[in-house]
């Protein structure tokens, strides 16, 4: 599923201050004779790459570049490097086009934002005609669960059924509920009041740059995004979707399926926020708060609004990425300076929310930049690799290869011991196992359609067992091992608090943590700190893990 990421404010304030029009430094690719970053930056960034970051830069200010390049393999097979005009999928950044586009159609006088879907839209059903398009563009609709499967083919009016379905989780306009499904409503209200397809109207009316020229486009279908395109790099060392996926794309369009170079992002956000691609009377509807969640933030359109009270100045931010493609990019809006950052990523070890999380707080406050650092020693597996079970019932295997040791965890008892969700109420964590589980039981409607698919593959369901939750890419995922007649298939599931799915991927791999030696044990092999806080040790055929809540220790099998 394609989902918005979590991300901390000060991370990408902090990145934005370090980034100036000093002379550039050497180092990162880049196309042209445009500036590369700061040296200082570009220092950083090229450690942090050599300790995994792959991925491109572009950050402006009034319009023009003062940091582009790339850093890392946009595609291994071929040694193609990652550039400022690399292509990547966007994700749910696809969410401030959209709402753009129907501002585009506000300033033509065609809808109002408090026209409601039923209206503009008369084929829909469902309880979700009563929300109004300014709920489904802040989320405040209620819409709740998911109308499609990102790479399974959803036709317009299969699309138009499955939204009509969706259940409510509260009133519209009482709350809120992060929601794909109705950023695909926005998207139909689009093609039906434009009279041209989603896709050819967003292309031709919100992505169009003087000169004849376009903004990206999409990663799968037309019209595609045209140029090199970066691999995406899964966890379990696969790689993600191509964009050759033939559709009808309707799971995706509106929320989640445009692509673009970095460079092409940070023009048209810079176009966007400066009345180049909607009136000022939308740029400035389209800026400000529309429901508070918290802590200096709001809900927008398409973006969240972080006020000045949180680092010093009014923010707008989004970031997409998850999913099945492999991709992670963050985009900042800075009004007061006119400063649109860009940062992409295609690998899984350090996204882009992942670097700024290392790096923001010490360029925040103006310290050096930091750089990872470096391994205190090379794993040697002789005498450690194996299987070590637990008392109560969970395993861990342990391999070695390249001088890294992993260690993958089984059971929910293993999961809890290795990858305890660093940073997260233990509430919230049984809460979210439970969601799931309920989901999974099928008591919601979108849990029996959930059910329905894991059959139409695997066969009857037998059995479902909590397999343990872990934070990943921002979000909480619970794990289950689901039996169907004789066979067990392991997967995991990510959703919201009225138990939508946000996320999910069935079958997949255990979860697992790469591992180096410092001292008498090993620690996470993890650069820039932000994983579990959990060390192991070895001692004859014992293993012990030691985190925030103490040691386990399990025994080797065999």
């Amino acid at each position: 599923m394609n989902r918005r990421l979590a991300m901390m404010s000060v991370l990408l304030a902090a990145a934005l201050a370090a980034c100036t029009a000093d002379t550039p430094g050497p180092g990162p690719a880049t196309t042209g004779a445009e500036p590369a970053c700061d040296r200082t930056l570009d220092a950083a960034f090229g450690a942090w790459a050599r300790s995994g970051f792959s991925g491109s830069v572009a950050i402006s200010t009034g319009g023009r570049f003062e940091c582009l390049a790339g850093y890392g393999s946009a595609n291994d097979a071929t040694g193609t490097r990652n550039t400022p005009d690399t292509v990547f999928s966007i994700g749910s950044v696809t969410k401030a086009v959209t709402a753009a586009t129907v501002f585009g159609l506000v300033d033509d006088g065609k809808l109002t934002l408090d026209d409601r879907a039923g209206r503009l839209l008369p084929e829909l059903a469902g309880p979700v005609r009563a929300a109004t398009v300014r709920q489904l563009l802040l989320h405040t609709s209620g819409l709740t669960g998911s109308h499609g499967e990102d790479y399974r083919p959803l036709s317009r009016d299969a699309a138009v059924a499955a939204l009509g379905r969706l259940r409510l989780a509260f009133p519209p306009g009482t709350g809120h509920a992060y929601s794909n499904g109705g950023y695909t409503l926005l998207a139909l209200i689009i093609e039906k009041l434009s009279g041209r397809s989603y896709r050819d109207y967003t292309a031709s009316r919100i992505l169009s740059r003087p000169g004849g020229r376009v903004a990206g486009g999409f990663w799968n279908g037309t019209p595609a995004a045209a140029g090199p395109r970066a691999v995406g790099y899964l966890d379990g060392g696969g790689t993600g979707q191509r964009g050759d996926f033939g559709g009808p794309h309707w799971a995706l369009d509106g929320n989640g399926g445009l692509a673009m170079t970095a460079r092409q992002l940070a023009s048209w956000t810079h176009a966007l926020f400066t009345g180049a691609v909607v009136s000022g009377g939308s740029v400035a509807a389209i800026g400000r708060p529309g429901f508070d969640l918290g802590d200096g933030r709001s809900e927008t359109p398409g973006w969240v609004a972080l006020a000045a009270k949180v680092h010093g100045m009014p923010v707008l931010m989004t970031a997409g990425g998850g999913g099945d493609v492999g991709h992670n990019v963050v985009v900042a809006w800075l009004p007061e300076r006119q400063r649109a950052v860009v940062v992409t990523s295609n690998r899984p070890g350090m996204t882009a929310e992942k670097l700024l999380g290392a790096i923001g707080p010490a360029l925040f406050a103006g310290d050096p930049v930091p750089v990872p650092g470096t391994s205190a020693g090379a794993v040697d597996g002789a005498g450690i690799v194996g299987t070590y079970r637990l008392g109560t019932g969970g395993s861990f295997e342990v391999t070695a290869r390249d001088g890294r040791m992993e260690i993958s965890a089984h059971g929910a008892d293993g999961v809890a011991a290795l990858l305890p969700p660093r940073g997260v109420p233990p509430g919230d964590v049984r809460r979210h196992a439970e969601r799931v589980s309920a989901l999974l039981a099928g008591r919601t409607g979108e849990g029996r359609t959930e059910r329905g698919l894991i059959e139409s593959e695997f066969g009857p369901i037998t059995a479902v067992t909590p397999a343990g939750t872990i934070l990943a890419d921002g979000e909480l995922r619970s794990y289950v091992t689901v039996t169907t007649g004789g066979r067990s298939v392991l997967g995991w599931y990510a959703v919201d608090a009225n138990g939508g799915v946000q996320g999910a991927e069935l079958p997949t791999g255990a979860p697992a943590l790469s591992f180096v030696r410092s001292g008498d044990h090993y620690r996470p092999d993890d650069p820039t700190g932000g994983g579990p806080e959990v060390t192991v040790a070895f001692a004859g055929d014992r293993m012990t893990v030691t985190g925030p809540a103490g040691g386990t220790t399990a025994r080797r099998a065999g």
